[in-house]
C-alpha cells in the first residue's frame, strides 16, 4: 500500500507485561517503526531504552490510573523526536485508550486510533455505578476510534455486541506467535512411550484453582506425571509462588521466560499443556483463547481444558486435546489416569496439531503490518 515504514505509537498498560512486550515485538518484526508510550510495574527493563515512560503504576485504582496517565497527552515532540510523523496510534486496554485520545488531541493528529482488547476487565461488567461509568467512557472513546482489534469471538458475542452494538469496526487477531519467534516446525512428535508424562502450566499464572488441581495431580500420580511450570505468577494470588511449588510433590517451577527467544525451550519435551482457568470464572476464563493454545499447538502439544469455554471450542475444532467437566477435582484425575495408560491418545492429538498449517499458530511475515495498513486505508476512506 505504501513505500515508507509505518510509524505506530503503542500505548500499553505495562511495558514489562509479557503480552505487551509480545505485541511490540510483533509490530517491529512485521516491519513497523514502533514508539512505545507506557507506564511500568517495577523497574524498566534494560532492553527498553526506546520506551517513553509514563512512570510506575500498580494493579487496581482504575479511575486513579486513568487520571494519572492523562499526562501522556502532553508529551512534546521537541523532547521526544520520535513522536514526529506518526501514522497510527494503537492502545491496549481502556485506560491507555483514554491516553491515546488525549495524546492525539493535544498534538492535533489526524491519524487513526486502534483499540485492542485481549480480555475484559471485571470492572467493565455488571450493573454497578462504576461499571456503567466505565462503559460510558469506553463507548465515547470507541466512537472516536477507528477500529477494535480483539482476540476471541466471545468478547464480541458476550460483551461488545451486548454493551456497544454498532459502535466500532472490528478485526479479529488471534494470540499467535510472532513471525520470527520460532523456526521451522520439527515433525518429531513430543510424546515418548517411556518415562513420565510432562504436563506444562505455561504463561500467566493467576488461577488458584489450577494450582490446587495441579498439586493434587502431582501428589496422586508422581513419578508417572511431572508438572512443569514456566511463566509469570500473579503476586496478588500467589504471594510466594516459588516457595509453594517447592513444597509440592511432582511439580517444578522454572521461572519466567522470554516469548521472543525461549518459547521453544519451554515447550520442547512437554506432552500436555494445562489450558483451564477459573480466575474470572464467569467471564474471561470462559471467553478467552490463551497464548499457550497457539504456542503449544505449534510444537504439537495437546491441551487439557474446561468444557464450555472458547478454548474448548478451539481444541475441539483442532481435535487437539480434552475438555473435562466440573467438578474438576474428580474428572481431571480420572482423565489423567486414562492418558497415563493410553499414550496413543496423546500422540493422535499431537499428530492432528502437526498436520495443521503453520499460520494457524504463527503470524505470517508482514501480516500484522498489513492489518494495520488495512485499518489505516479504511479510516482514510471514511
Amino acid at each position: 500500500m505504501r513505500g515508507a515504514m509505518v510509524k505506530i505509537v503503542f500505548f500499553g498498560h505495562n511495558s514489562n507485561e509479557p503480552t505487551v512486550r509480545k505485541r511490540a515485538h510483533a509490530f517491529a518484526a512485521s516491519g513497523m517503526d514502533v514508539v512505545k508510550i507506557m507506564p511500568h510495574r517495577g523497574p524498566v527493563r534494560p532492553d527498553e531504552s526506546d520506551l517513553i515512560s509514563l512512570g510506575t503504576t500498580q494493579d487496581g485504582a482504575y479511575f486513579t490510573r486513568v487520571l494519572t496517565l492523562m499526562k501522556s497527552g502532553f508529551l512534546s515532540a521537541k523532547t521526544f523526536p520520535q513522536l514526529h510523523q506518526i501514522d497510527v496510534i494503537y492502545a491496549r486496554n481502556l485506560d491507555m485508550l483514554a491516553c491515546a485520545h488525549a495524546f492525539r488531541r493535544f498534538h492535533k493528529l489526524r491519524v487513526p486510533v486502534i483499540y485492542e482488547v485481549l480480555d475484559i476487565h471485571p470492572k467493565m461488567i455488571g450493573n454497578s455505578a462504576q461499571s456503567k461509568a466505565l462503559r460510558r467512557l469506553e463507548r465515547a472513546l470507541m466512537r472516536r476510534s477507528h477500529a477494535l482489534v480483539y482476540s476471541s469471538p466471545r468478547y464480541i458475542e458476550n460483551y461488545f455486541d451486548v454493551y456497544h452494538p454498532g459502535d466500532y469496526q472490528r478485526y479479529y487477531w488471534a494470540n499467535r506467535l510472532a513471525a520470527d519467534d520460532v523456526d521451522e516446525r520439527q515433525q518429531q512428535l513430543p510424546t515418548a512411550q517411556q518415562g513420565p508424562i510432562k504436563l506444562g502450566w505455561v504463561g500467566n499464572l493467576r488461577c488458584r484453582k489450577s494450582m490446587n488441581l495441579l498439586k493434587q495431580l502431582g501428589g496422586m500420580f508422581s513419578p508417572h506425571l511431572e508438572i512443569v511450570i514456566h511463566g509469570y505468577p500473579a503476586n496478588t494470588v500467589f504471594p510466594d509462588f516459588a516457595a509453594e511449588i517447592s513444597q509440592a510433590k511432582g511439580m517444578t517451577y522454572f521461572g519466567p521466560y522470554d516469548r521472543a527467544t525461549e518459547v521453544a525451550d519451554v515447550y520442547t519435551g512437554l506432552d500436555l499443556i494445562w489450558a483451564a482457568d477459573w480466575f474470572e470464572s464467569d467471564q474471561n476464563s470462559i471467553w478467552q483463547i490463551p497464548n499457550r493454545i497457539y504456542e503449544g499447538g505449534f510444537f504439537g502439544v495437546p491441551a487439557l481444558t474446561l468444557e464450555g469455554t472458547e478454548t474448548a471450542r478451539v481444541v475441539s475444532d483442532w481435535q487437539s486435546g480434552w475438555a473435562f467437566r466440573d467438578p474438576a477435582e474428580h474428572t481431571v484425575p480420572a482423565l489423567v489416569k486414562r492418558l497415563l495408560s493410553a499414550r496413543c491418545e496423546i500422540e493422535a492429538c499431537s499428530r492432528n496439531l502437526m498436520a495443521l498449517p503453520r499460520d494457524v499458530f504463527v503470524e505470517k511475515p508482514g501480516e500484522l503490518r498489513q492489518l494495520i495498513e488495512q485499518i489505516m486505508a479504511t479510516s482514510q476512506a471514511a
